[in-house]
């Protein structure tokens, strides 16, 4: 293979890469304006039922929502589904493993592996839910001696 042969393999390998992130590039702006109609659309239904609920909605109410319910189920058919703000619950934390001692209540756990230790003659903070302590912080050290 020649040198020429190497220069044009490399500027379509380059053409071919470009042409792929341009092509990423464009899914999301697409994926980014169909969030955004989808949340117009969404905000749209709220104030409608917000507005029948107040008796505000002057009878145009149910034929709006209608014509709103209909525009986010085309918009669900040509996009996917809408994510409706549910908030995912945090997973339990793992089981100790087998044969594992539990640490003793009020305990504080272990640091995980390749926390930084505090410097040495800090005081910790007090635990979580420990009540506030009537004994004011020391001054701090003064600069003359």
């Amino acid at each position: 293979m020649g040198f020429m042969d190497k220069v044009k393999a490399g500027a379509e390998q380059a053409i071919q890469s470009g042409q792929q992130a341009l092509q990423q590039g464009q899914e999301k702006l697409d994926d980014a304006q169909a969030k955004r109609k989808a949340d117009a659309l969404l905000r749209d239904l709220g104030s409608w039922h917000y507005g029948i609920e107040t008796g505000r909605d002057e009878g145009n109410g149910p034929e709006q929502i209608a014509e709103i319910t209909a525009a986010l189920q085309a918009h669900e058919e040509a996009n996917g589904p809408i994510d409706v703000g549910r908030i995912p619950e945090e997973p339990p934390p793992p089981p100790p493993p087998p044969g594992a001692v539990p640490p003793p209540p009020g305990s504080v756990p272990p640091s995980p592996p390749g926390a930084v230790p505090p410097p040495p003659g800090s005081v910790p903070p007090p635990p979580a839910g420990s009540p506030p302590s009537d004994v004011p912080p020391p001054p701090p050290p003064s600069a003359a001696f």
